[in-house]
Parts: C-alpha cells; structure tokens; sequence
C-alpha cells in the first residue's frame, strides 16, 4: 500500500506491507535508527516517537496507521549542533548509561515539558513510566529532566 507520512518536517511517500510496523519503516526504510526496537510487545517502550503530537511506542502502530500524519524522531530534537535543554540535562545529569532507553526517554521528557514546564518528580516519574531502563534506576533521568525545567533555554 501506498503512504505519505512527514517525518521531522520531511514528507516521504513509500509502498509498504500493511504490516510493516512504524518503528520497521522509521528504522529500515528511512534510515533514522535513533528509534530504538526492544520488546516488540510494547512493554519496554524504547520505541517512542511522536505521531501527530502525542508519545507512542511505534512497535504498536502499523506504518499504514501514519499514513497522512507527521511523525517525530529523536533526530529532529537537536537544533543542529544545538542540543535541545531535555538532551543537555542528560549529559550534565548523567541520564544516560547504556543509551538504549535515552531516545524514547528524551522525547517523552520533550512531550512533558512542551505541557507542563514546571513538573515536579511524581509528574516526570508519572510521564516516562511506559519505558524501561535497565541501568540508572531512573534518580539521574529525573534529575536531567528536572535540569532541562530549570534551564528551558538549555546551556549558552
């Protein structure tokens, strides 16, 4: 089947198999392997990206299900070589550790400062629940995302 889907303000036109999952299309056919695939049933949630807006984990959604949608990768989040402040708060709270969360982390903490610029730790915990990471215990993701509400103009 035929679909048109803007991806980070890049509108791309593909036939794909009606099966083929979001995170398969963004990854294989367009090239942007920041999207991470881990469960493939949804649980770790390594898969986030935006679609019209909104935080979903691409191994639930069919390519098909995008077609006339935008979509939102980790790509699209650094300003060139401009970091945005959620990924400067990573590194200055060593937020990362094996990375493979980071990507759909990242765009979570963007969706929830876009909404709520002040979130205190229940709220960050509350939004990145749906992803797993296996390596920080989550103190220094919250403590990064706390960083970037403090510093919304990141780092000069």
């Amino acid at each position: 089947m035929e679909i048109t889907v803007t991806v980070n303000d890049e509108p791309y036109r593909r036939s794909v198999e009606p099966r083929l999952l979001l995170v398969h299309f963004l990854r294989d056919e367009l090239g942007l392997t920041g999207t991470h695939w881990g469960c493939d049933t949804s649980n770790c949630g390594t898969c986030v990206v935006w679609l019209d807006g909104l935080p979903v984990k691409s191994c639930t959604v069919l390519a098909a299900m995008a077609d006339g949608k935008r979509v939102r990768t980790v790509e699209d989040l650094a300003d060139g070589p401009r970091l945005d402040p959620v990924q400067q708060g990573f590194v200055a709270c060593h937020g990362v550790q094996c990375g493979f969360c980071t990507p759909a982390m990242l765009m979570t903490a963007r969706w929830l400062l876009d909404r709520d610029p002040d979130p205190d730790e229940g709220t960050i915990r509350e939004a990145i629940s749906g992803q797993l990471c296996r390596c920080t215990g989550y103190e220094n993701i919250v403590r990064a995302v706390r960083w970037a509400a403090e510093h919304p103009d990141g780092e000069t």
